[in-house]
């Protein structure tokens, strides 16, 4: 029988140990390591962290030290969930290239490096193919449902002129790192001071898919702008991370616009928030292309982003190793899939 799967996992919050344990459940792989900072999870066995029973493949000592498991030919793929933006999340990368491993990063900056990080990106991509790897970033958004999935629909279009992409979600499922970015349980003056002073991140993504739709279109878009709001409850509202009052901030709205010539050719909504469902709010991925025909697409619920994040990740891995070496985006690789069997059976290439 073929090796399993080398993998480690570099980031053990709420995604990177929804990653561990989806990978677990895959047949085929084995997690070699495992790293975080938390020092409440240093030294543990992966399996004790996680709150799975042992087995061979989830035995692994966690680390604060990567370079005890980010070394050459300690492991074929490297998952990261630590950071939203390129230039964090480069030098871990860079490691992890220099060993040989392949990446799947769930960094949202990442879905598109060269919308911020041209320079960065072109390095990133000498990397890869200098070490016969390849480098992917990924999630349900950005890298799926409001670029990938949106530039897919246009496959059946004759003419487009206008593209709206609407997400509405719950953050509940996430950690603390993403409250903080969104400025849940803050005042209103606080966010609004937030977003003046660029301590509000709210949703990372829009640049980048922005990015991916004038690659997919070979088009040149302009007057590209965003706004940010506070969604403020009239009830309390609380997850496992955090706990807002009613008045306060329990969600980020966020519009981003681009022109193609002087129209206005693509606009995102995405308003961001805990427990949407207290306030008779519901949750949907809404796509509508105005053009020859016209297209609707409508997914209520919403594709759920903690899963479908991890998912994409795990699922995304057979492909990024069959790919040629580079710095990849979702535009680059096969249309995504399950892992349904063996993920063996589905590795053509070993680089």
């Amino acid at each position: 029988m073929k090796n399993k799967i080398r993998v480690v996992v570099w980031g053990l919050g709420v995604m990177g140990s929804g990653i561990a344990k989806m990978v677990l459940s895959k047949a085929g792989f084995t997690i070699v390591g495992a790293i975080d900072m938390d020092p409440s999870k240093v030294s543990k066995k992966l399996y004790e962290v996680l709150g799975v029973d042992a087995s061979e493949d989830n035995s692994c000592i966690v680390t604060k030290n990567a370079e005890d498991v980010i070394k050459k030919g300690y492991a074929d793929v490297c998952l990261m969930a630590t950071a939203s933006f390129t230039k964090v999340v480069f030098p871990l990368i860079k490691m992890a290239a220099e060993a040989g491993m392949d990446i799947v990063t769930t960094a949202e900056e990442m879905s598109y490096p060269r919308a911020l990080d041209p320079e960065l990106s072109n390095e990133m991509d000498r990397i890869a193919k200098e070490n016969k790897i390849s480098i992917l970033g990924t999630g349900v958004n950005p890298g799926f449902i409001m670029d990938l999935v949106a530039i897919m629909l246009t496959g059946v279009s004759d003419t487009v002129d206008s593209i709206n992409a609407t997400r509405v979600n719950d953050l509940a499922c996430f950690g603390k790192a993403v409250m903080v970015e969104q400025g849940i349980g803050l005042k209103p003056e606080a966010f609004m001071q937030g977003v003046k002073d660029n301590t509000i991140d709210g949703h990372v993504g829009f640049l980048q898919s922005f990015g991916m739709f004038e690659e997919a279109f070979n088009i040149k878009l302009n007057n590209i702008r965003q706004e940010k709001s506070p969604i403020l409850t009239t009830i309390s509202r609380n997850t496992d991370i955090v706990s807002v009052e009613a008045g306060d901030v329990a969600g980020c709205k966020q519009m981003g616009y681009a022109n193609l010539g002087d129209k206005l050719f693509i606009t995102m909504e995405h308003p961001q928030q805990i427990k949407p469902e207290m306030e008779n709010i519901d949750t949907g991925d809404y796509i509508t292309i105005k053009g020859v025909p016209n297209l609707n697409l409508q997914i209520k619920p919403e594709i759920p982003g903690g899963i479908a994040t991890i998912a994409i990740c795990v699922n995304m891995i057979p492909l990024v190793m069959n790919s040629e070496p580079g710095l990849k985006t979702m535009l680059d690789l096969p249309v995504p899939r399950a892992i349904i069997g063996d993920v063996r059976d589905l590795i053509k290439v070993r680089k």
